[in-house]
């Protein structure tokens, strides 16, 4: 694609949405925005600049692989070993039993049509101009549609498996979060849109040849998410350890002799719930601190679509983290009760009758 400025303006945005197979009408606007502003309000070219290297397609021949396509299936597998370690961990399942692979599989595949489909349903008028084309192209995919849609698979296959709801998703949050990060990756190497607005700060890129096109320096912004993921990825195992310790504890118990009564009431310590609630806090932050640097459009208050939808999550979890904290403090009142009542009481005292002096 050629991204001479002697190209007409409208020439470059005609290639850029023949490219993408389409986008929505804000998009297209910020676009043509960024492609019609003369170059001396760009930054200055005195600054390093970093061309992305985007690669949209790997060509093998008559073969053509989309490189974002690529990406979620290296997220796929990289969030398996993740979610087969967490489940291993939690007795669960074991690291060569079927599950961790349904558990990716299918919310994986909701949650690529989720996406596709929340994404579609935001522009609606593009959807009824040409409806096959906005379902089946390969660009366009919404965060929360997916997030919706794999929730709802992941709790569908916890339930038709007969494993607490609650169990399972905590299970599968740092997977979650390592598996978007990587996906954020193909965003890149596609150079689809997802980038920020201009900066000129030394690690700005620009995307001549991307599949949304702009030659200015922007906030390579897949890269922040990819930095922020991976973090919280790490953040999410680390609190399911923790809470997996009280029921380490009591198996530690059971192996020792101890009575299983006791083993039990120190393994009901542990709070279900607690790092799906991080998850959708933690992400959910990330994702409504991004969008201030993204090119989306706003719709809420100001917000984007994307914030909107974060608000929601964040609040949703800090609503499942405070229920999941009074459930456990709830199941220690009962501990200790069932302790105290395990305690023999105590004999009474032996008066000894003294005699005559």
């Amino acid at each position: 694609m050629d991204s001479s400025p002697h190209v007409p303006v409208a020439t470059r945005f005609s290639r850029a949405v023949s490219a993408r197979g389409g986008v929505s009408t804000a998009r297209a606007l910020q676009v043509l925005t960024f492609a019609a502003r003369p170059l001396s309000s760009r930054p200055s070219t005195r600054l390093l600049r970093y061309t992305g290297s985007v690669i949209p397609f790997i060509h093998l021949g008559p073969l053509s692989i989309p490189t974002y396509g690529l990406m979620v299936a290296i997220a796929m597998v990289a969030a398996y070993y993740v979610l087969r370690a967490d489940l291993a961990r939690r007795g669960i399942a074991d690291p060569g039993s079927p599950l961790p692979e349904m558990f990716i599989a299918v919310p994986c595949l909701a949650g690529i049509i989720g996406a596709k489909l929340y994404h579609a349903l935001q522009s609606p008028r593009e959807l009824l101009a040409d409806p096959l084309g906005q379902i089946f192209s390969q660009y366009g995919f919404a965060w929360f549609g997916g997030l919706i849609a794999g929730f709802a698979a992941f709790v569908w296959l916890a339930r038709r498996n007969k494993i607490p709801i609650l169990e399972m998703l905590d299970a599968g949050s740092p997977a979650a979060a390592l598996g978007y990060g990587i996906g954020r990756i193909g965003c890149l190497l596609s150079g689809d849109g997802d980038y920020g607005t201009p900066t000129t700060l030394p690690w700005g890129m620009s995307f001549p040849h991307g599949l949304v096109p702009t030659d200015q320096r922007v906030h390579p912004t897949p890269i922040y998410e990819f930095i922020a993921a991976c973090l919280i990825a790490w953040i999410l195992w680390r609190l399911g350890a923790r809470e997996l310790a009280p029921r380490r504890l009591g198996s530690a118990s059971s192996a020792d002799g101890r009575s299983s009564a006791s083993s039990d009431r120190t393994a009901a310590l542990t709070s279900y719930g607690v790092v799906f609630a991080a998850y959708l806090v933690l992400t959910g932050i990330a994702r409504f601190l991004v969008e201030f640097i993204r090119i989306n459009p706003r719709s809420f208050f100001g917000f984007s679509n994307a914030q909107a939808a974060s608000l929601a999550s964040i609040l949703a979890g800090a609503m499942l983290w405070f229920y999941a904290r009074q459930h456990a403090a709830s199941a220690a009142e009962r501990i200790v009760l069932g302790v105290a009542n395990d305690i023999p009481p105590a004999a009474p005292p032996r008066h000894v009758k003294s005699g005559p002096r």
